[in-house]
């Protein structure tokens, strides 16, 4: 696989990996397991039962964690800094024949840096849905990050330029919908006090 299709599909991933830490993971898992290796990256680390086993429990411990609303915040303290790790680590496990002067930076750089960004974004939009609906609008927003790490990671390792183009939709949407509406009903009350 080309150099820059592998750091592409390691960015995509990553920020799947933004969304819900262990399930790009998880999936890479079933990938390695059913013995679908379509990016040529070595992931056979991935194929063992035990990896399969432990990435389903803490992705499902995730995802359920992350409907409570006053455990998904506690849950961001943790998740943002490991966001970092788990986006490097993704792409430095699929660029593995590359020179590691290369594979190093890249991988921290870039895929620890569109973990952390996507992390922050959903953190932004979690903590305004927990000031504007006391928390229960928190559900909404686990819900699409759910769906959108599944589909970005699975979309990402078939048709990488289309998981790339749809991660940037989601941002968008997630930025338009959620945090600038947030922003308005803040300046509306900081005026209404005022």
């Amino acid at each position: 696989m080309d150099l820059y299709l592998k750091i592409l599909v390691g960015v995509g991933l990553s920020a799947a990996s933004g969304f819900r830490i262990f399930m790009p993971f998880f999936i890479l898992s079933i990938y390695s397991f059913l013995g679908i290796d379509i990016l040529n990256s070595g992931l056979f680390i991935f194929s063992s039962n035990s990896f399969l086993i432990i990435f389903l429990i803490l992705s499902v411990a995730d995802v359920i964690l992350y409907y409570n609303p006053w455990i998904d915040n506690l849950l961001d303290l943790i998740t943002t800094p490991a966001s970092i790790f788990s986006g490097t680590i993704l792409t430095y496990v699929l660029m593995s024949d590359t020179e590691i002067f290369i594979r190093l930076p890249v991988s921290i750089i870039i895929g620890g840096g569109a973990a952390l960004n996507i992390q922050l974004l959903t953190v932004k939009a979690r903590s305004l849905t927990s000031v504007f609906t006391s928390g229960f609008g928190n559900q909404i927003v686990s819900t699409i990050e759910n769906i959108s790490s599944v589909f970005i990671a699975v979309l990402m390792l078939n048709y990488p330029s289309a998981g790339i183009l749809l991660t940037i939709i989601i941002i968008i949407i997630i930025y338009v919908l959620i945090i600038k509406r947030g922003y308005r009903k803040e300046n509306r009350n900081f005026l209404k006090s005022a």
